[in-house]
């Protein structure tokens, strides 16, 4: 029987796609690997089942003969910023709000689209915690319907909240054309937990061309560290 994975219509990234972290996510986990790299090739369709696919520790997922999306095991090792308070990074979310949700170019994103609300989208909100366009920041405190029955949150939401916050370092607003993600590779280091309020931080690691590379860290209510992404997105042509 063929193994097969839907995307629920309420996971959506842009309009009539999934989110491309909450995707990365769930191929992640039918990879099973710690440390997982995926890669996007077409924008995820929702509500229809797409084919698992599987080489060796590499997987697939594909919508008839479209790859949508293949994972494999990687490392994530890279440095992270020190912790940022709680505070500070709430504090720098509010000054932000309003051009977030001015130039959002996609506002109904499960994860940070603005036009979702509290109990529907994971509203996370990055914000520059600087003032100079270099570490962003952001606050998730995990509701009780993103865990499990022992409170912890289920990886492929984990995925999306280090996914979205890659963004904001890296992203036009309205000045040009918008960039959707390419590659999501993640460490889920340690269980996240529900009810408990985190901080994402996130940054810069380099621009080529239409490409832009980045990171996130995601931190506990006692700045520790729990679990980091490295993102690739890529601007959409005119």
């Amino acid at each position: 029987m063929t193994e097969t994975l839907t995307i629920p219509a309420r996971f959506n990234g842009p309009p009539g796609s999934a989110n491309g972290g909450y995707t990365c996510g769930r191929v992640a986990q039918l990879v099973g690997a710690e440390e997982v790299e995926v890669s996007l090739r077409t924008p995820p369709p929702l509500e229809r089942p797409l084919d698992v696919v599987r080489d060796g520790e590499r997987v697939e997922l594909r919508d008839g003969d479209t790859l949508v999306a293949e994972g494999t095991p990687t490392d994530v090792l890279f440095d992270v910023p020190e912790p940022v308070e709680h505070d500070k990074v709430a504090a720098a979310v509010e000054r932000g709000r309003e051009r977030w949700t001015r130039d959002h170019p996609f506002p109904t994103c499960v994860v940070c689209g603005p036009q979702r609300e509290a109990g529907d989208g994971m509203r996370i909100f990055p914000a520059d915690v600087t003032g100079q366009g270099i570490l962003f920041g952001s606050c998730w405190t995990p509701r009780e319907q993103d865990g499990d029955a022992d409170g912890l949150v289920r990886p492929e939401l984990v995925w999306a909240a280090l996914d979205c916050p890659t963004s904001a370092p890296v992203a036009n607003f309205s000045e040009g054309p918008p960039k959707v993600l390419a590659s999501l590779a993640a460490r889920l280091g340690c269980a996240v937990r529900v009810g408990e309020p985190h901080t994402i931080l996130s940054w810069r690691v380099e621009v080529e061309g239409r490409k832009s590379r980045s990171a996130a860290a995601l931190y506990d209510s006692d700045g520790l560290l729990t679990c980091a992404s490295r993102a690739l997105w890529i601007e959409l042509r005119e």
